[in-house]
């Protein structure tokens, strides 16, 4: 059992957890993740490592309510534990010294990306930093990205947090402006890593993204997470999840995605059925 050591609701359905597991502490390192089983009847499901403390021994996810698993992962507090915890697993973020970099994240992908910027920080790297929500009530961690960026910006759908638009279009703007990128890495959303990898394609800027496939064990044994790249077939958990955002075939993941949506949605309406005291 993994006891959970804190939690934190970041903006509506999107929660921190502080979970003691020395040993993956030990090794984690940027753009990794886990795979976490609630309890011995729990599906398997990979959130990225948005942060660790080897003295502690402990590794902080950042996650967002999609599911039934992750809805059931919220109603958790600091004190309980959770049955296993799996990693790291997936090939670490290429960090080395290239120049100017964008590290841009949204959703569960703005803490996902704090490891990245700052190791890229740390080996010597220029740091933008942009994150983007649908408007200012979900925008977090904002302090703690600008500690480790060299430039720190923020973009709103609604414009609640202006100015508005969204990371595409803060990175047109940056080169419109005469400053040049070169790497973006992107966590996020599929949505948000696809119109990202689009605007960058034509401006000749190298994309890395971190695919959220579906995936089961983690290990390239289920074959669950297989996307296609450069039109080869990959599988995010052991090849991934960092891949050229240029060579993704975005249709095919999107619709990947929605392969088990009918099944989601009843087996997340059969639990707050089930549970409506508990999460009301």
């Amino acid at each position: 059992m993994f006891k959970i050591l804190v939690k934190q609701e970041l903006a509506p359905n999107i929660h921190l957890v502080k979970i003691a597991a020395s040993g993956i502490a030990k090794k984690a390192q940027p753009g990794q993740f886990v795979i976490i089983i609630l309890d011995e009847k729990g599906e398997k499901i990979p959130l990225t490592i948005a942060d660790w403390d080897r003295k502690e021994g402990s590794i902080t996810i950042v996650f967002m309510e999609v599911g039934t698993t992750t809805h059931r992962f919220a109603t958790l507090n600091a004190g309980d534990s959770i049955e296993s915890v799996v990693g790291p697993l997936g090939i670490p973020a290429h960090i080395d010294k290239i120049g100017t970099l964008a590290c841009v994240g949204g959703c569960y992908g703005i803490a996902a990306i704090m490891p990245i910027a700052r190791a890229m920080k740390e080996a010597g790297n220029k740091v933008i930093t942009i994150i983007e929500a649908r408007s200012k009530y979900l925008l977090y961690w904002e302090d703690e990205l600008r500690k480790v960026s060299d430039q720190f910006l923020v973009t709103t759908g609604d414009g609640s947090h202006a100015p508005q638009g969204w990371i595409s279009d803060r990175i047109n703007q940056i080169v419109d402006e005469g400053d040049k990128i070169d790497l973006v890495f992107a966590i996020g959303c599929t949505y948000m890593m696809k119109t990202c990898s689009e605007a960058t394609k034509p401006l000749g800027i190298k994309t890395i993204v971190h695919l959220n496939s579906i995936m089961v064990d983690g290990t390239g044994m289920c074959g669950c997470c297989r996307v296609s790249v450069g039109g080869t077939t990959k599988f995010a958990c052991v090849d991934g999840p960092e891949f050229d955002g240029h060579q993704v075939d975005w249709d095919i993941l999107l619709t990947r995605q929605k392969g088990y949506q009918d099944e989601e949605i009843r087996s997340l309406h059969e639990w707050e059925s089930k549970n409506w005291r508990r999460i009301n």
